[in-house]
């Protein structure tokens, strides 16, 4: 009987090669390479997805699968704008952890001649469902101005995503922590969507207790 194909190698294989894109770009992607840093054959890379282009498409699929991993540890409470700054942070936490594949999640213009689908670039979209019922529970619950959900999930997005770019390229300067900037913009989000400014505040304060229950502690406060 055949021997199943290890399963930490595939995982072990997209990080390795996520890392490599991350760090030296596109022309860092070899077989032999990838190979030799996860310790596994050049075979194991057309095992597990049938040749580099299929590796690279994973490496997407897998930072979005992690990120949805985070999302659906948040619980779903009777403060929904607690609930959407958790999110937020679930976001973030993910970001820092897989940074290596975050790169590739957005990658744009360095998944460049890789055969990737515009599907293939799309497929992360699925996630931002959390954030967009999440943010029709605020609706509903009178916390949040009426809108497009999906139009202010987007805007959270937007926000969200910038800051933790910065975040990650250390261009966060003094005085601000990158904790400091991150709390204000919860705050400023949640407000800017409609909520009271004091109801905010303590909706960003419980997420934070909350975080550390459901996620985790925060990594980015670690040494």
């Amino acid at each position: 009987m055949p021997r199943k194909a290890d399963p930490n190698v595939r995982t072990t294989l997209i990080d390795v090669a996520a890392k490599l894109l991350a760090d030296e770009g596109p022309r860092a992607l070899s077989t032999r390479r990838i190979a030799a840093e996860a310790d596994t054959s050049t075979m194991a890379v057309y095992t597990h997805f049938g040749g580099m282009s299929g590796l690279v498409r994973e490496i997407v699929y897998e930072g979005f699968a992690r990120l949805q991993t985070y999302f659906s540890q948040v619980q779903q409470t009777d403060d929904p704008v607690a609930d959407l700054c958790v999110l937020g942070r679930a976001y973030r936490r993910n970001a820092l952890e897989n940074s290596h594949l975050y790169a590739t999640m957005f990658g744009g213009e360095s998944l460049s001649g890789f055969e990737l689908t515009e599907d293939d670039r799309q497929h992360g979209r699925y996630v931002l469902i959390n954030i967009v019922d999440c943010v029709s529970r605020c609706i509903d619950a009178e916390r949040f101005r009426h809108a497009d959900p999906a139009m202010v999930a987007h805007h959270m997005w937007f926000a969200m995503h910038g800051l933790v770019n910065l975040e990650l390229g250390d261009y966060l300067i003094e005085p601000w922590t990158a904790d400091e900037c991150f709390e204000s913009q919860l705050v400023s989000l949640v407000v800017g969507a409609g909520d009271d400014l004091p109801l905010a505040t303590d909706a960003v304060a419980t997420s934070a207790k909350r975080a550390e229950v459901e996620l985790g502690h925060d990594r980015a406060t670690l040494p």
